[in-house]
């Protein structure tokens, strides 16, 4: 049965089991059981970049233990391992996740942080992506943060530190070439993501 999904109420608190009776042409993200819609549909210029992208990492990830997923996957990220739906409060979508460790893949997607996300903004996620989903992805570890701007075709890419936070980006035009070492060298040609 397909309950309806909240309205925007910051003040009502969510679960990962209320989510999953969400109507599935929705979507929803939970930061910390509150919920944001996430709609429209991102469009073509945003879909043609997750593609080339997405086909740049699967094609050099073919064979290796790490795997590239694209949006729509639920990402549930907690302080505890092995808790509830009921007790799970943050479930995300970003627009690619690379996930190095099989153990936190099942049926339903990610439990646990990705080693690299993701998020390719639009004027309508753009805040979100630098404020909200950069604190949340920070707090929760993700080794590497990738923030992606079609319209100035650039790219910046945050990575955790030892202390636990993001040092500053490295930046990236559309000509670049970015080496991900955690991924023992892989070369993502820029020029190929934002090609016309």
């Amino acid at each position: 049965m397909t309950a309806s999904p909240p309205r925007h109420n910051r003040q009502e608190r969510f679960a990962y089991s209320d989510y999953l009776t969400w109507p599935d042409d929705e979507r929803w993200e939970l930061v910390e059981g509150v919920a944001y819609n996430m709609s429209p549909a991102p469009g073509s210029i945003h879909q043609r970049i997750s593609m080339d992208l997405s086909r740049q990492f699967s094609t050099y990830l073919k064979g290796k233990p790490c795997k590239v997923f694209a949006a729509p996957f639920d990402v549930r990220l907690s302080e505890q391992s092995g808790l509830s739906d009921d007790a799970i409060e943050t479930v995300v979508q970003p627009d690619l996740v690379v996930v190095c460790d099989p153990s936190k893949l099942d049926d339903r997607g990610c439990k646990g942080a990705p080693e690299i996300v993701v998020e390719i903004v639009s004027p309508s996620t753009g805040s979100y992506d630098l404020t909200t989903k950069f604190d949340l992805y920070q707090k929760y570890a993700v080794k590497e943060y990738w923030i992606v701007m079609p319209g100035e075709q650039a790219v910046m890419v945050f990575k955790l530190q030892k202390n636990g936070v993001y040092g500053p980006p490295d930046r990236f035009g559309s000509s670049d070439r970015v080496v991900v070492e955690m991924l023992d060298g892989l070369i993502i040609e820029l020029a190929e993501v934002f090609a016309e």
